[in-house]
């Protein structure tokens, strides 16, 4: 419960929307790309953009480096300074398969990379561009979430997958070892910074359709989808 009160401030006090504008269009020729650690993924064309339909998974930077982790999974490290870490939730490998990793938003803006060669961990104004595509903010949430209540409680509310985005419910991991929210939020960053320790991402709510800009610890670990270059 304390763990879901900071967020919840967090999207409170530091959240701010993300203009929409009314349309979607799904790729008729997505491709496959594989990571360094050889996850494959899907990836689908919403408007000018092209994304991967799935979490990132890699436990490595691009040139093969691992990006650290910690033991044990819940150990505090508020103490620590550009933290560059990834979890499974909760330390349970089962976990990555549908949600993905959780970052913190140094490892995934390091020069060496997270995103497999030829994308990039997206901008704020990259996911501004992504739903100002997709209509208004109240909306564009809905037309993200994957269907159905396999990987977000219910109601989940206004989901269609319409994009075929399929974004997932993959929570939070705190600063102080906490994991939490899955299956409630989804988490992603973006690699623009807000201010010295906290950084811009986005948000989705099993409870409605929004998509929000939020303001985010940057040693708290969330959610990663790459863009295309």
């Amino acid at each position: 419960m304390k763990t879901k009160n900071k967020i919840w401030m967090i999207l409170l006090i530091t959240g701010s929307v993300l203009i929409f504008t009314n349309s979607c269009k799904k790729s008729t020729d997505n491709a496959l790309l594989t990571d360094k650690d050889g996850n494959v993924y899907n990836t689908v064309t919403i408007g000018t953009q092209v994304w991967m339909t799935e979490n990132l998974k890699t436990t490595k930077y691009r040139n093969g480096d691992l990006i650290g982790t910690t033991i044990p999974v819940t150990k505090d490290i508020t103490s620590e300074s550009a933290a560059k870490y990834q979890w499974a939730y909760l330390g349970n490998e089962n976990n990555v398969t549908s949600y993905g990793r959780l970052y913190t938003w140094n490892a995934v803006t390091d020069s060496r990379g997270v995103c497999p060669t030829g994308w990039h961990v997206p901008t704020d104004a990259e996911w501004s561009t992504l739903t100002t595509f997709l209509g208004d903010y109240s909306v564009a949430g809905g037309k993200l979430k994957e269907t159905g209540t396999n990987h977000w409680i219910s109601p989940n509310a206004g989901a269609t997958n319409e994009t075929g985005f399929t974004a997932l419910a993959g929570g939070t991991r705190s600063k102080d070892g906490t994991f939490s929210l899955m299956g409630n939020y989804g988490f992603w960053w973006s690699s623009s910074e807000s201010s010295a320790a906290y950084g811009w991402g986005v948000s989705m709510f099993y409870g409605n359709t929004g998509n929000g800009r939020v303001s985010l610890d940057k040693q708290n670990g969330f959610s990663v989808r790459c863009i295309k270059d």
